[in-house]
């Protein structure tokens, strides 16, 4: 039987190579902000930027590898779930117990799921971007671009990939793998909620205390649901369409609203 030592250590692995490893360099990158002579509310936080503006083709293939790559700890996460059930998870005729049934990243429930999911999205959206502008406005935020790529005809597809990519990594790893391994080692509901949440929000401070506070919220909330419906496909749907609005509306928005 797989230890509860054993359980700890793999998730704590999972998120050295991953989102854990994000929010260290994070609370870096908001250190560095802070000790600049510039006010944080005068600084940028830059997304989805470009790699190689002036070679358009060559860019294309930097983001295709960045989104690739960037989902690959989730699909790790739940090959581990697989391979290393852990206790209370019985296994199938051939070995293996079906992870992706378990942590509800599946297609069998699209009209459910995407329902959920816009719904889901519709209650985060306004209410962070009203989070958003305070924060901006009492200066505990950077200004977010979240849209930097070098005109194409390939930019706002790759845009939609980006949210995609970003709801499969964090819904994945900090939702379906992390509830499942912290309870299987012993922890509580709500703590797995609160630390779930927390990392969440540490990975976000890069762009300020602003990012950190609306996305722990968002993370309370998510996982909260997660615990009810014991499927992580809304929330995907939910925040591929958070991260869609914002970083197409941006990139389409940006040369007209001098607020964003």
């Amino acid at each position: 039987m797989t230890s509860r030592r054993s359980l700890l250590t793999e998730t704590w692995l999972v998120l050295g190579v991953s989102l854990g490893a994000s929010a260290i360099w994070s609370v870096l990158r908001i250190i560095e902000r802070l000790t600049r002579e510039v006010a944080l509310s005068q600084q940028t936080s830059a997304m989805n930027s470009s790699v190689t503006p002036d070679r358009p083709l060559l860019d294309l293939a930097y983001q295709i590898v960045g989104i690739g790559l960037g989902v690959v700890p989730a699909f790790l996460a739940l090959h581990l779930l697989t391979s290393r059930p852990g206790p209370g998870v019985a296994a199938t005729a051939h070995g293996e117990h079906p992870a992706y049934r378990l942590a509800g990243f599946d297609l069998r429930k699209p009209l459910q799921d995407t329902v959920r999911g816009t719904a889901l999205a519709a209650a985060i959206g306004l209410p962070g971007l009203a989070l958003y502008a305070a924060a901006k406005a009492i200066g505990i935020n950077t200004t977010v671009a979240a849209a930097n790529l070098a005109g194409a005809w390939w930019t706002i597809p790759v845009l939609v990939l980006a949210a995609a990519q970003n709801a499969i990594l964090e819904e994945v790893v900090m939702v379906a793998y992390l509830f499942r391994r912290w309870a299987q080692a012993g922890w509580n509901q709500w703590t797995i909620i609160v630390v779930s949440a927390l990392i969440r929000g540490s990975y976000h401070l890069y762009q300020g205390f602003g990012g950190f506070i609306g996305n722990a919220i968002m993370g309370v909330v998510f996982g909260w649901i997660y615990t009810r419906t014991k499927r992580v496909m809304p929330l995907v749907v939910a925040h591929t369409l958070l991260d869609v609005v914002a970083f197409v509306g941006y990139a389409l928005l940006k040369d007209h609203l001098t607020w964003l």
